[in-house]
């Protein structure tokens, strides 16, 4: 095409649309309902936090920017950040019951928010879970990983087995900082960090990208999650996603068809599969009669 041509139909073009997309546009949005503009703000960064107990001076400027880091990027990215709280809501109340049980630290809970979402995802690296665990580290450490059984989706389980982890880490480096730096990048590689720049602390050491973020954003779900108001966040209760209450039943033989299974408990298929997505086919196998412990809706009918 000749020059003098494109150039015309582009003038065109602009015509037509009145040059709407060339017009500034305010650097606000309109909120629900009768209220003010929604505006974009810088925030507050405190002088102190706290992890697991223990305290966080936020101080220096580099740890200041870190955290304003994670602060505006939780914030700001307002649909996610909407959804971990949701989530949080229904999820939490059985991982806290657990992590109280294993004797670790309650604020553990955000690292399972940071590394998931609360959803059973698959990281790039073959990841998987809530806690986001490896199909090596997850055998180790006594998780059934087969083609029928997948237990890093058992929350319960996987939950118990990254307390075992980070109870661990805590007695190798130190502190419970150190044990959560550890979740993301090892407790060696830790270990080998703090030894080759002769510090003690999570906050003195240079590390990668990865890591240098990985605590902060701990602490700013954290703090967003605890005090959703302070950052805009308005949720009602009824916005939050309910805790369901459930029962257990124990089931030691196999399950040759796990719809049929689910409809004689006047379940569906889906519903069954969402209670209990570490049953990752359509049959349970189970030649060896392990004990397995299904998860069932208090409604299910169970028994003759």
């Amino acid at each position: 095409m000749k020059k003098p041509v494109y150039i015309l139909i582009v003038f065109l073009a602009l015509g037509l649309t009145g040059f709407a997309f060339l017009t500034p546009k305010a650097t606000y949005f309109n909120t629900q309902g009768p209220s003010d503009n929604y505006k974009i703000h810088a925030l507050a960064i405190p002088q102190k936090a706290s992890f697991a107990g223990e305290e966080v001076d936020l101080t220096p400027t580099d740890l200041k920017e870190r955290m304003d880091k994670e602060l505006l990027v939780n914030t700001y990215w307002q649909s996610n950040t909407l959804l971990m709280i949701k989530r949080a809501n229904k999820y939490f109340p059985q991982i806290e019951k657990i992590l109280k049980e294993e004797g670790v630290p309650d604020d553990f809970k955000y690292l399972a928010l940071i590394e998931s979402g609360l959803e059973q995802v698959i990281s790039p690296a073959g990841a998987k879970g809530f806690w986001q665990i490896m199909r090596t580290t997850g055998k180790e450490m006594g998780l059934e990983i087969n083609s029928n059984v997948d237990e890093r989706y058992n929350i319960e389980l996987s939950t118990r087995v990254a307390c075992q982890y980070l109870k661990k880490a805590k007695e190798k480096l130190g502190t419970w900082t150190l044990a959560a730096a550890s979740y993301n990048r090892g407790i060696s590689g830790i270990k080998r960090l703090l030894e080759k720049q002769q510090v003690d602390n999570y906050y003195d050491l240079l590390l990668g990208s990865e890591t240098k973020r990985y605590v902060f954003r701990i602490l700013a779900v954290k703090a967003i999650v605890t005090q959703p108001e302070r950052f805009g966040f308005i949720i009602n209760s009824n916005d939050l996603y309910p805790h369901t209450e459930t029962k257990t039943i124990a089931v030691d033989t196999a399950i040759t068809n796990i719809a049929r299974f689910a409809k004689s408990m006047n379940m569906t298929y889906k519903e069954f599969k969402l209670h209990n997505p570490w049953l990752i086919q359509n049959h349970l196998n189970n030649k060896s009669r392990k004990l397995y412990h299904i998860e069932l809706p208090v409604t299910a009918a169970v028994g003759p």
